[in-house]
């Protein structure tokens, strides 16, 4: 049945309910977790159980000593900011977390108070719920195409990719051997590399790869990880490399502010962005916010 089939059965179905009972039946719902088990099928479960397999990999905070820049930045932030992988742990995962004491929402605002404010979270991954808006609700159907994932870190748009797409292949570009390495016993765990491959690769030598693409992703890529000389350099690599028409590509944060910050301007001609339905119930791990990060622009 299709979503106005459905609404024609349910509304016939509601104006049986007897008018004292509909308040409450309409409050379970909005509130109730129990419906939320219908949105958990076979795909959310083979990406959590990678998940599951990625945590005991790796430590809490989901960040290798190796990743300097990235924590140099972080401690450059106005306020203390952590980072909490999006794809390995839910809202739920975290909050448990903290009720244990091994993760806290919060920072002492003078040592000893009890005077405390919220900590800035920051995740370098997609949850599952963002990876299954990309690929149903974002990204058109792609049978025979080839998606990169630039900055792949632990494989998860290459697992989403993979679990709610048709996409002949994904490819991953990571910088960092190790997490290379991490993606590819993923992959031969879970018996993905058919049409998955994750390549120990700068994109500013994917010239190839780019010209060929259909689908190029890009999830807070650079902001962390490199200078702004090599953000610089990166980005006009893509903007004069990523042009076969009608390509798609997704960012997050917007174009605008991932060049702005830069004081770069938006290659003229190259791109329009394109509109996304936001107003999609996925579960109540998923984070409207994060989703409206999320932007899609075709190449023109």
């Amino acid at each position: 049945m299709n979503f106005m089939e459905v609404k024609v059965e349910l509304q016939e179905l509601l104006s049986k309910v007897r008018p004292s009972e509909l308040p409450k039946l309409l409050d379970w719902v909005r509130n109730s977790d129990e419906l939320d088990d219908l949105l958990v099928d076979n795909k959310k479960v083979i990406l959590q159980n990678i998940a599951d397999d990625l945590r005991a990999r790796l430590p809490l905070d989901a960040m290798l000593p190796s990743e300097t820049a990235a924590h140099h930045k972080m401690q450059q932030q106005t306020r203390p900011t952590v980072h909490v992988d999006s794809f390995l742990y839910s809202d739920e995962q975290v909050e448990t977390l903290c009720t244990e004491g091994a993760m806290s929402r919060t920072y002492c605002l003078s040592c000893g108070s009890i005077r405390t404010a919220p900590l800035d979270f920051i995740s370098h991954s997609f949850s599952v719920s963002e990876l299954q808006f990309l690929f149903q609700n974002v990204l058109p159907d792609l049978s025979g195409r080839t998606l990169v994932d630039v900055g792949s870190r632990l494989g998860a748009v290459l697992y989403g990719g993979y679990v709610y797409s048709s996409a002949a292949q994904l490819l991953g570009l990571e910088l960092n051997e190790e997490f290379v390495r991490l993606q590819k016993d993923m992959l031969q765990k879970y018996r993905l590399t058919d049409r998955v491959e994750v390549l120990h690769a700068d994109v500013c030598t994917q010239s190839v790869l780019l010209q060929s693409a259909d689908v190029l992703i890009m999830n807070n890529v650079f902001e962390y990880f490199m200078k702004p000389r090599e953000q610089v350099r990166a980005w006009t690599f893509i903007m004069q490399t990523f042009r076969k028409r009608g390509s798609l590509l997704v960012t997050v944060p917007s174009l605008q502010d991932s060049l702005s910050t830069l004081q770069m301007l938006l290659q003229p001609g190259w791109v329009e962005e394109l509109p996304v339905d936001y107003d999609v119930y996925l579960g109540r791990d998923a984070d409207p916010e994060a989703l409206r990060q999320i932007h899609l622009y075709r190449i023109l």
